[in-house]
């Protein structure tokens, strides 16, 4: 049985890049390793993976882990990720300033896709956004 969402693993092109986005959102790394081995691929499915991998914490304690294949070419260029898209749809953070945290991903290369909207209830403002490799991600900001 679950007990816990552990993490959510993102992959991406450059993961120097992808570093320096999410620490700029907040996230405060963890780890920064590359991983590889029969271990490795036997969990991945995959034959002689190299994959770098840095592991970081919300302020909640939320983990995000993103990895960049060294080994394996990228499969899929997600480039503006369409939000109907079958399987995984997007992330949810929320934050302190949704005009703020809009600030900093497209400081850093990201974009939204059309500004804030209020929630139906009205107590929230919404945006759908893409990190810099056009990764789904959605920003919450509660409204006091």
């Amino acid at each position: 049985m679950i007990t816990k969402i552990r993490h959510t693993g993102i992959v991406v092109k450059d993961l120097n890049k992808s570093t320096n986005f999410y620490k700029a959102l907040g996230f405060k790394i963890s780890s920064r390793q590359v991983e590889a081995g029969s271990f490795v691929d036997k969990v991945v499915g995959l034959d002689n993976v190299e994959v770098e991998t840095a592991k970081f914490f919300s302020p909640c304690g939320g983990m995000l882990e993103l990895l960049q294949y060294h080994s394996h070419p990228v499969v899929e260029d997600l480039s503006k990720q369409h939000s109907n898209k079958l399987g995984c749809s997007h992330i949810a953070f929320s934050v302190a300033s949704i005009k703020r945290t809009l600030e900093i991903i497209t400081e850093h290369e990201g974009s939204f896709i059309n500004p804030p909207a209020k929630s139906q209830c009205g107590n929230f403002l919404v945006a759908y956004c893409h990190d810099l490799d056009g990764i789904l991600i959605e920003i919450v900001e509660e409204l006091k």
